[in-house]
């Protein structure tokens, strides 16, 4: 039940979230206090005393302003934790995304990026019941029950020890339905992250499915990961309601007892009607908080949980990253691929597994081999995104010189390179602003050639486009992120699927623009499943995938070889890392 330690020590905003919630505490508890003797002296002054209301002017002045110091104070805490808790959430939120950048593709599956983005959206969003009701409930339930116990010492000794004994079973029992609760909260917060996960998931490739008339088939599996949030949120929300009976039944009962005490020595003329009234309405004082707190810490778990995702992901471990930023120069250069491995995190797999390949200026490579076999993990590999399990990656230059590519700085290592994804993404924007993302000195006149020579000459360069792309079909998406890469003019370029999803007569445009860049001295890898993409190339290289064994050594993989003479230009096709 206590705070959050990670959140409290997130920064000095979330550190005088705290130093407010224990001010306002210790504020709270002084006016409920004040309002307890007020009242207890005005009904015995009017029960007792006579007094008529001019005579208790003064009384009665002072309660209302103590009640419009509470109400004031309780105003003052929200707004005062509303901005808190917007200044911590943007914090987090930046953390997040820089440590998922930071973390690169290896943990940017499906499921991690739907999860990520419930995490800055949504998950963060739930902290405000954290610091705009638990945080400042926690301070009240930590000072107005000592206060209240130290008040009625000073009055009532039987109701003080009353209170003092029955106050502690109620952080008791909250502790034993908290245990209770953290599993349910678990598989509560699992089953949103595989909702969020499925929905990105069906969006994403919401197109294809409506294309092939298969988008009907989703909406079962939504329903059973719906039906299962749901069912999860039920078990919550009942944790929830049978903690709050509890609590409400043993503070009820806690009152009952200092009640029965107090009118029974009122009764027997023991205890003056005065002090007998103000432990009356002080000692529930007493136990409200603790109330409050227990329903609080509910309403804030999922936010609760929500930063502690947040936080495992931040504090994941980063891979290393090079330092040189003095990248040789590319002109003649040659990339060296040697034996590179890459462990699936949380799989007993290696895809790619020892892939070997060269590739030279003025030469198209196309890597080839079954999905999964990790064609687009290779890419990565080039990119610096991912670094191998093993193997190396190596960047000679024309005069011989040797760096590892894990040596470089990542971003200077990518300013030099060109790429095209599997799924180019188009911002918001006109098509020109898009294709000149990769080199912003461009002329107009080269934006337009670069989209000439992938067959989208046609095509109005300020033309404007919707979120991802939207106006274009996705072929065109596909060569305008082929334009954008071939405008970087670099030395090594890198396709991953470049003619995915085109007509042979728009295959055959973007084949041709690729053998021009090669010609112009340009390196080029090409990722490819279609036959025609392979046909097209200098030297087909095979990759496969390996299953790994924890308890034992790889299994081999076949060595490489030359299988014949068949495809590109030079005739040779290379099989790279193939199960035997």
């Amino acid at each position: 039940m206590r705070p959050d330690r990670r959140l409290l020590a997130s920064g000095h905003v979330a550190r005088v979230a705290l130093a407010a919630a224990v001010a306002i505490g210790a504020g709270g508890a002084a006016l409920a206090v004040a309002q307890a003797w007020l009242l207890a002296h005005t009904i015995a002054g009017a029960f007792l005393g006579g007094r008529d209301v001019a005579a208790l002017a003064g009384p009665i002045l002072a309660l209302a302003l103590v009640l419009a110091a509470r109400s004031g104070l309780a105003w003052a805490a929200e707004v005062a934790a509303q901005r808190i808790s917007g200044t911590v959430r943007s914090d987090l939120r930046r953390r997040l995304l820089a440590a998922a950048v930071a973390l690169g593709p290896r943990d940017a599956t499906e499921a991690r990026s739907g999860e990520v983005a419930l995490l800055a959206t949504r998950g963060l969003d739930a902290l405000d019941p954290y610091f705009g009701r638990y945080l400042p409930q926690v301070a009240l339930a930590a000072i107005v029950p000592l206060v209240v116990v130290a008040c009625l010492l000073a009055v009532d000794l039987v109701a003080a020890l009353t209170v003092a004994l029955t106050v502690p079973l109620i952080p008791l029992f909250m502790v034993l339905i908290g245990r209770m609760s953290v599993a349910t909260r678990r598989r509560r917060w699992r089953a949103l992250s595989r909702l969020a996960g499925r929905f990105l998931d069906v969006v994403t490739g919401l197109p294809t499915l409506r294309a092939y008339g298969a988008a009907g088939a989703q909406v079962a599996a939504l329903r059973r990961v719906t039906d299962a949030y749901r069912i999860e949120t039920i078990a919550t929300l009942r944790v929830a309601f049978l903690s709050a009976l509890a609590l409400e039944l043993l503070a009820t009962l806690s009152v009952a007892l200092v009640a029965v005490g107090v009118g029974l020595r009122l009764a027997a003329g023991q205890l003056a009607l005065e002090t007998g009234l103000f432990a009356l309405v002080l000692a529930p004082e007493a136990y409200l908080p603790l109330r409050r707190l227990g329903a609080e810490f509910h309403a804030s778990e999922e936010g609760r949980t929500a930063a502690a995702r947040a936080f495992a992901i931040i504090d994941a471990p980063v891979p290393p990253a090079g330092a040189r930023g003095d990248v040789p120069s590319l002109v003649g250069s040659r990339l060296v691929v040697e034996g590179v491995s890459v462990r699936q995190p949380g799989r007993d797999l290696e895809a790619p597994a020892e892939a070997s390949l060269v590739l030279r200026p003025g030469e198209v490579v196309s890597v080839t081999g079954p999905s999964g076999a990790g064609k687009s993990t290779l890419v990565a590999v080039l990119l610096g995104l991912l670094p191998p399990t093993s193997g190396s990656v190596r960047l000679v230059a024309a005069d011989g010189t040797v760096t590892d590519l894990t040596d470089l700085d990542g971003d200077a290592w990518r300013r030099r390179i060109a790429w095209l994804p599997q799924v180019p993404y188009l911002f918001p924007g006109t098509v020109e602003a898009n294709v000149r993302l990769a080199r912003s000195d461009a002329t107009p006149s080269a934006v337009r050639a670069a989209l000439a020579a992938v067959g989208l000459g046609w095509l109005d360069p300020d033309r404007a486009l919707g979120e991802a792309g939207a106006g274009l079909s996705s072929g065109e998406r596909r060569r305008t992120g082929l334009a954008r890469a071939l405008l970087r003019e670099s030395p090594i370029l890198l396709l991953d699927e470049p003619t995915a999803g085109l007509d042979a007569a728009s295959e055959a445009t973007v084949l041709a623009a690729i053998r021009a860049a090669a010609d112009r001295g340009a390196a080029v890898l090409v990722v490819a499943h279609r036959p025609a993409a392979a046909a097209a190339a200098d030297r087909v290289v095979s990759i496969r995938w390996r299953a790994v064994d924890p308890s034992s050594a790889p299994s081999p993989v076949g060595e490489l070889e030359a299988v014949g003479s068949s495809g590109g230009p030079s005739g040779s096709v290379a099989t790279v890392g193939s199960l035997s």
